[in-house]
């Protein structure tokens, strides 16, 4: 693992980059939930290398928010969610730093858990030079900019029953993304709430975040083989 400095807006970041060996690869940008960079998207990164992609798991707080507390990381996000045009940048600018890495062939995607699943969202919506993007128990609410025509690949993994996604919104985003040309697909998990692929998302108490290991497994077998479709 390497941790890759980069800056925006005055602000100092520090992603950290798991390598696959034998690059340069295609590189997988990993945003992170409300909790910033943890064990979870950096496990996801090493799964991503151990197959043959680069995992980059970015720093959208800044360097200075590494392992904030819950409460803090929720402020941030909230920060964040308030200026969709500068979370826009702010992600066109992490891609632009995944690219230039050295174990980087130039090929990028992006996935996203929860908030990161927005994040991944709104990466696509900007029209960005992107193969693909994921979202995991992503939040769907559109950014209320200007619509792009979007030219990446998208597939989001959903939880049925996940309280901050009612299927309204799942339909919206379908909407959304059909108006906007894009090649999309959404899959739904029945008895799934938010925060599936979390394996500690039970000690947070909160009824409506619950691990599923079908559910994680399901999904990750299926980005598998988007990913492969994307770079194959």
């Amino acid at each position: 693992m390497r941790t890759i400095e980069h800056g925006f807006g005055g602000e100092a970041f520090a992603s950290e980059l798991i390598a696959a060996p034998n690059g340069p690869l295609p590189t997988v940008i990993l945003f992170p939930t409300v909790a910033g960079i943890s064990k979870l998207e950096l496990g996801f990164a090493q799964q991503l290398a151990d197959v043959g992609y680069n995992g980059f798991c970015a720093d959208l707080y800044g360097a200075a928010f590494r392992g904030c507390d819950r409460k803090t990381g929720a402020e941030q996000m909230k920060r964040l969610r308030a200026d969709r045009a500068d979370l826009r940048d702010r992600l066109l600018a992490v891609v632009d730093t995944a690219r230039a890495q050295s174990e980087s062939d130039g090929r990028i995607a992006a996935i996203g858990f929860c908030f990161g699943g927005l994040c991944a969202l709104d990466l696509a919506r900007s029209g960005a030079d992107v193969a693909g993007v994921g979202s995991f128990h992503g939040l769907f609410d559109p950014p209320g900019l200007p619509p792009k025509p979007i030219a990446a690949k998208v597939i989001a993994f959903h939880g049925w029953d996940d309280p901050m996604v009612p299927p309204e919104k799942v339909v919206a985003l379908g909407r959304e993304l059909t108006s906007a040309g894009c090649d999309w697909q959404i899959h739904a998990f029945g008895g799934t709430v938010h925060g599936f692929t979390n394996q500690d998302a039970d000690k947070i108490g909160n009824p409506a975040v619950r691990y599923s290991a079908a559910a994680t497994r399901r999904g990750w077998q299926m980005l598998e083989r988007f990913l492969e479709e994307l770079f194959g």
